[in-house]
This record gives C-alpha cells, structure tokens and sequence, in this order.
C-alpha cells in the first residue's frame, strides 16, 4: 500500500470515530435535556425524573450505538465495494455509545440532588457549557478558530434545546 493511501485510510478512520463522538455528544445533550425540561415541568417527582433518565439514556446510547455499527458499516461497504465486517467498527459503536451515555448524565446530574424546579436550569447550563466545550475542543483539534467554533455549537445545540423546552412548556400546559 502506498503512504499516500496509507494516510488517506488513516484519515477516514479517525474522522469516522471524530463524526461518532460529537454526533453522540451532541445528540445526548439536545435530547436527554429536552426529555429532561419536558417531564420536570411536567411536575414529576425527582426520583422518577432519575429512573427515566437513566433508562433513557441507557437505551439511546445503546441504540446509537447499534446505528453507528450499521450505518459505519454501510459506508464502509460502499467505499470498498464489498462486504465490511462489522466486528471491524466495533470501535465506532464504543465512541458512540460512551459520548452519548457520558454527555447525557452530565445533564442528568443536577436531578441527583436537586428538585426539578432547581435542577431544570443547572441541566441546561451544564448542556450548553459542554456544547460550547465540544466546539472549542474541535476547533483546537482542527485548528480553526475555537471560539467562534465554540460559540457555534453551543448556539445550534442550544436552539435544538430551546426547541425541546419551548415544547415541554407548552405540552404542559
């Protein structure tokens, strides 16, 4: 194989596992806060706010984590023209399935020790602060500019939460 071949294979790969990291952080923080917003405003006690989230967030991140494997595989069949194990992506599915899990108890937290009423906004603070810090993680990674980055992640991630909290006001009402 030629170095130059060598480096692009290289190159797809650890973008593939940079795509599963941010898609898996980012979607964990949207929906497990939109989740989250919908039923403490809903008034639903802190303990069973706890139970859904961590069932939530077992089940998405096992589900995410089932998509990346399918999807990293058919992408990978369609670039080499032929049939791709999927035990060779296994490490995708891992990425996936830690950032989505990981992310999503960052905002799960505050409910540990707050009630809802309290926890409501510190889950959404947390969600945007980390948003802001995946962009400024790409951007340092990538060498671009990290704030700007930072603040443009945290502004489409937050308008994706602002539409899930708008809804979890406005469905209990």
């Amino acid at each position: 194989m030629k170095y130059n071949d060598y480096m692009k294979k290289i190159r797809l790969r650890n973008a593939s596992y940079v795509r599963n990291f941010v898609f898996g952080v980012e979607d964990s923080l949207v929906s497990t806060v939109g989740l989250l917003s919908g039923i403490a405003v809903g008034g639903v006690a802190r303990n069973d706010i706890v139970l859904t989230g961590i069932i939530l967030l077992l089940v998405e991140a096992f589900s995410m984590a089932i998509g990346s494997l399918l999807s990293e595989q058919s992408a990978e069949e369609y670039l080499q023209r032929r049939e791709v194990p999927p035990l060779a992506l296994v490490a995708n599915s891992l990425i996936m399935f830690f950032s989505y899990f990981c992310s999503g108890l960052l905002t799960l937290f505050p409910y540990f020790f707050s009630e809802p009423h309290a926890a409501l906004p510190f889950s959404v603070g947390i969600a945007l602060l980390a948003l802001f810090g995946l962009g400024a993680i790409n951007a340092r990674l990538f060498k671009i500019r990290l704030f700007k980055n930072g603040i443009r992640t945290m502004m489409i991630g937050g308008f994706a939460i602002l539409v899930g909290v708008t809804a979890s006001v406005l469905l209990t009402r």
